[in-house]
């Protein structure tokens, strides 16, 4: 047997950071544990169902690890695990052969939960548990499909939505159809493929991957893919070619009216936060100026504290108060195609262009445009030096 074979059996899911790994079990710690003090709480009466159930571990797999699959979303969860329970309690009731009830709800399940199109694995394991415990089956009979398995998974889904937010993931997955980031009918700039939705679902179906893509998440795939092929075209060009060196920063302590000040006299829309040492700690953007006083505004308009007060706290803030320290980093060795889908979409007006934890530079997108246009030139030159005719 050649080595493709046994490459077959490695993993096929590509590396993630430890920090995902960190996020998901902690998701399914807070799901399972508060849906858990939910359904054993000592107030509800046991008898009416309400318990974990094995098949929500698989559940809070998907929920919480892999949030984006349509297999996860609250469609394919709510619906398939109650359609799955409904169909195994029918099963066992007609069907009485230990074995074959097994097989045959399993079988039930998975085919009526891909016809009302919320196919959700742990569905498979709901139908068999109901067919391997026929004194549960007994005692709550269709019951059974609304607690446990109903409300367990509702508890699931909304904790869920409610983790999602705050740990800066997006549960539900987005839909085909919804306003860009922008707030206007445009679709964002890298998902403007010329694809409409039919399309899109079209091409899923066609390589059968209708189960692992939604349609939103292709159309985000094709855009980057496309950045990515367009930076190839343009030659070698890193970030240290174009980034700006000659840095204006500010400390942690700086006063946010000092921030204004450079902001005004020097026309960035972004400054760095950095240490005596240059180390690197944020970076502020002209936007979270506008939205410090903004709230500030807000709090004095309301009534919250004195004027005085109010004006006195303004004068006091400080950069390091305001400044987003989640931003993205590049190195000065990254290709610009790095900077690519972070700037194409209007996120990012400036990453930070660290050595370990130092600032070396920052890529604007002005640098960003300006290095492009130079190698397009450059590129353009060699073409039409290609095609001229050769000298007698």
């Amino acid at each position: 047997m050649n080595k493709q074979f046994f490459r077959a059996f490695g993993p096929a899911v590509g590396r993630v950071p430890w920090t995902e790994a960190v996020r998901a079990g902690v998701g399914a710690l807070v799901g399972l544990g508060l849906t858990g003090l939910f359904l054993l709480s000592p107030l509800i009466d046991l008898q009416q169902g309400l318990f974990l159930m094995a098949p929500f571990g698989a559940s809070a797999v998907l929920l919480f690890a892999v949030p984006n699959s349509p297999l996860a979303q609250p469609w394919s969860a709510i619906v398939g695990n109650v359609v799955a329970a409904v169909v195994a309690i029918a099963v066992c009731m007609i069907v009485h052969d230990p074995i074959l009830k097994i097989a045959i709800a399993v079988c039930a399940a998975i085919a009526t939960m891909i016809l009302c199109r919320a196919l959700h694995p742990p569905g498979g394991a709901i139908a068999m548990t109901a067919a391997l415990n026929p004194d549960l089956v007994e005692r709550l009979g269709f019951f059974y499909a609304v607690a446990p398995v109903g409300v367990g998974t509702c508890a699931l889904v909304g904790i869920a939505i409610g983790y999602a937010h705050l740990t800066g993931r997006r549960y539900p997955f987005r839909q085909f159809d919804e306003p860009s980031k922008h707030a206007t009918h445009d679709r964002n700039p890298s998902e403007r493929l010329g694809l409409s939705q039919d399309e899109l679902a079209d091409i899923l179906k066609q390589y059968r991957q209708s189960f692992n893509l939604g349609v939103e998440d292709l159309a985000r795939l094709i855009g980057a893919a496309e950045l990515q092929a367009a930076s190839h075209k343009t030659g070698p060009l890193y970030v240290g070619d174009i980034m700006s060196t000659d840095l204006i920063s500010v400390g942690p302590e700086t006063p946010v009216s000092e921030v204004l000040d450079l902001f005004k006299r020097h026309r960035f829309t972004s400054l760095p936060v950095v240490r005596d040492d240059q180390e690197f700690l944020g970076i502020i953007f002209q936007i979270d100026v506008i939205d410090h006083f903004k709230n500030n505004l807000a709090e004095h308009m309301r009534g919250i504290a004195s004027q005085a007060g109010r004006m006195f706290r303004i004068e006091t803030a400080t950069a390091g108060r305001i400044m987003q320290n989640r931003a993205p980093q590049v190195r000065a060795e990254d290709s610009v195609a790095s900077l690519l889908p972070l700037m194409a979409d209007g996120d990012v007006d400036a990453v930070p262009v660290l050595d370990g934890k130092r600032i070396v530079g920052i890529a604007t997108r002005t640098d960003l445009v300006a290095g492009l246009t130079r190698m397009a030139a450059r590129v353009d030159d060699d073409a039409s030096r290609a095609i001229a005719p050769a000298a007698p």
